[in-house]
Order: C-alpha cells, then structure tokens, then sequence
C-alpha cells in the first residue's frame, strides 16, 4: 500500500454560496493537510484523511471572514478544524468516480459524496518527488452542520444560500518510504 501527503502549496479547497439569493461569494481554505494510503491497482482501496484549518477562511473581506469564523458560521473558536475521512469509492470509468466520506463541520458529522476526477498518473517532480494530481466536486448543504444563521430579505430572498458547492484540487507526494 502507497502512502502519501497532501501538498498544501499545490492544493486548493473553494467554495461558492449564494448572497442575496442575486450574487455569488466565494472564498477558500488555505490550510490544508491530509494523507492518502491506496493500492495503485485497486482504487477502492483509498483511505484518505483531510484536515481543514477552519481559521484560514478566506473570501477577500476580512470583516466577511471574522463572521464567518464567529459562532454563527464556523465556531472556530470552540472547532477549528474541519475534517473529511473516506469511507467507500465507487468508479464510474476510468479516473472517475464517486467518493464517499464522513466531513465534520463545527462537532456534526454527515457522509457526503464527491465527484471526483483522479488520480492523475505519477509523475516526478524536479526534485525526485513522485506525485499525483486528482479533483473533486460537491454541493453540501450548510444547515446539515447546524450553520443556519440567515436572514430572509423583503423579496423573499435569502441573504445566504444554503448550499455550498465545493471545488477540491489536491496534489499528493509519496512518502519516500512507499
């Protein structure tokens, strides 16, 4: 079995909600670590552990960002941390698929599905290192983790969407010992 780490200089976790119901907002999570562990020839064999830095929120307005690391979005005083552990793989075709895992957002846990694209084939990088390439997709609704703060405008409009879609691009580097 092959181990590796997430490269968090060549990975990127966006998001994109809905403001206003008329305009949409988006920002990612610089803080990023992770593994994976897979036998190359059997991809349902994936094992992968994601660690988000809920702290890191950025969407380019610091005073946006501090709300949202308050207690009526993240919390990140009490959880500061994001997770995200697989469970199952299912391919669809070849470097296709369906990833399932458990994602922990402020204490509540709820299995989610990614789309997911990968892993790319190996390839050594200018110093030696062997890595590999995938990215996902998914749309999760932010109320299934208890962040239901909202206001509802005159014209019926919600200030904030519900649904969050994700955009995951990761790159991960094998542990020289694999």
């Amino acid at each position: 079995m092959s181990k590796w780490t997430l490269d968090p200089a060549h990975s990127d976790l966006l998001f994109s909600i809905k403001h206003l119901g008329i305009s949409t907002v988006r920002g990612k999570f610089p803080g990023l670590s992770g593994t994976a562990q897979f036998e190359e020839a059997d991809p349902k064999s994936l094992k992968l552990h994601v660690e988000i830095d809920a702290t890191t929120v950025n969407t380019g307005n610091d005073q946006r960002d501090e709300h949202i690391r308050s207690k009526d979005f993240l919390g990140v005083v009490d959880f500061p941390t994001i997770t995200f552990d697989s469970t199952r793989v299912e391919p669809s075709s070849p470097g296709e698929g369906k990833l399932y895992g458990d994602l922990t957002i402020r204490g509540v846990t709820k299995e989610v599905a990614l789309s997911v694209e990968g892993p790319s084939g190996e390839i050594q990088d200018p110093y030696g290192n062997t890595k590999i390439g995938a990215s996902a997709t998914a749309v999760i609704n932010r109320k299934d983790f208890g962040i239901s703060f909202n206001h509802v405008m005159e014209a019926g409009a919600l200030l904030i969407g519900e649904e969050l879609k994700v955009t995951i691009d990761v790159q991960f580097t094998k542990d020289a010992t694999s």
